[in-house]
């Protein structure tokens, strides 16, 4: 299926859509998955695709269920890759999710050839709106984990890179695997006047300097080096021309945190520093501190589950642990954190690159190694299929005896 799914892939590509519509990504995918056998349904509040296969060798008393997940959705980047196939819409697939769709119609194909062996049900999870849209609590609010008639056993989804790791490597964790992200915006309230006279007003734009800079200082020295606090300011605005003081300036920053401890106190520190400064210089600041995505936090048992899948399918060599949480924010975060499941990353570095010097994820210049395309949707499945043969052993195993 290699030349399939590379070409499914460079058509997702090609007309990549933002948030959770995404009507011709949906057609697609649906398109793929007709006259495979799965029962499908789409969504009201997202076009998502929820496809159930019912397995041949399912228990009909107890059937158990593996959920597989793949995002959809692109980024509002322009794309600068120079690709045949690049986009051209101002929006980019410059996080992968179009390889991660491609894969995982490559193990809808595979699972749906040995359907009559599967052991249970498996329930893939097409999500729009994973980019800041939170899909997958809509997905989950219209009830993706009970989408088969039962809630979801264990869940796994996988996330492709285009730095980091070597191509082809799978790498996850035990324990917090991504980062938590926050919402921070701060409006720092003063009293204009002309720029020649500043003691005649109340200069919010100095005031909402120093905040910034007290805010950076703070996460080192109120935080833990080893549990720490990421904090960074993405877009400033104030005043209209160099010689006037506005009434107000803005900023907004997102902050990422990597421990459930560290969310109060993150809060309420940032409302410190913020509340503090401003008075300093005799303004008022509203604080607006909103949590976005939890902390993507791996069942011990499912890395280790997978990990033994993929050294038994691709090789010894093509697992690696990964040392460090990723500062990333992922809504897969959801999932795992109502059912056991797994996160995992693989290498999609170009041939020829250096996977610390590529290009990143979200890059207008990231491109991704269509080579993972066929490992990717083979993993997709064995995990599915391996799961669903433990879940129905450990269930005949619990069964008393006649």
């Amino acid at each position: 299926m290699s030349d399939d799914l590379a070409q499914l892939r460079q058509r997702l590509h090609a007309e990549p859509e933002i948030g959770l519509d995404l009507p011709r990504t949906q057609e697609k995918v649906l398109a793929e998955l007709d006259g495979l056998g799965y029962e499908l349904s789409t969504g009201t509040g997202t076009t998502s695709v929820v496809a159930v296969l019912r397995g041949g060798a399912r228990d009909e008393a107890d059937p158990r269920t593996v959920l597989l997940r793949a995002d959809m959705d692109a980024l509002p980047v322009e794309e600068e890759t120079g690709l045949d196939f690049a986009a051209t819409n101002g929006a980019m697939h410059a996080c992968g999710h179009d390889l991660h769709t491609a894969s995982l119609v490559g193990a809808a194909r595979l699972l749906s050839t040995h359907r009559d062996h599967l052991r249970g049900d498996v329930l893939l999870m097409f999500q729009p709106g994973e980019e800041g849209w939170d899909g997958a609590g809509v997905m989950i609010d219209e009830g993706v984990l009970d989408a088969a008639g039962r809630r979801v056993d264990a869940a796994y989804g996988m996330h492709v890179f285009s730095s980091m790791l070597p191509s082809g490597r799978f790498s996850s964790r035990h324990g917090a695997m991504m980062s938590a992200s926050h919402e921070l915006v701060v409006t720092v309230r003063g009293q204009g006047g002309h720029g020649s006279m500043p003691y005649r007003a109340r200069d919010p734009i100095a005031a909402m300097a120093e905040i910034i800079t007290s805010l950076q200082t703070m996460v080192t020295r109120r935080f833990d080096i080893f549990d720490p606090v990421v904090l960074t300011v993405g877009k400033v605005e104030g005043g209209s021309k160099r010689n006037i003081i506005p009434d107000t300036a803005r900023f907004e920053a997102t902050v990422r945190r990597f421990s459930e401890a560290n969310h109060d106190r993150l809060r309420d520190a940032i409302h410190e520093v913020v509340g503090g400064v401003a008075a300093a210089h005799g303004l008022e600041a509203d604080v607006l501190f909103r949590d976005e995505y939890p902390l993507t936090v791996n069942t011990d048992d499912e890395v280790d589950f997978a990990e033994g899948v993929v050294r038994e399918v691709l090789g010894e060599g093509r697992w690696e642990q990964m040392k460090d949480p990723i500062a990333g924010s992922e809504d897969f975060s959801r999932v795992i954190a109502a059912v056991p499941g797994a996160f995992i990353g693989i290498g999609a570095t170009m041939p020829g690159l250096d996977p610390a010097t590529s290009p990143t994820n979200h890059s207008p210049r990231a491109d991704f190694d269509p080579a993972v395309l066929p490992d990717a949707a083979a993993t997709y499945a064995e995990l599915a299929v391996r799961r669903l043969e433990a879940l129905a052993s450990s269930t005949s195993a619990a069964a008393p005896s006649a």
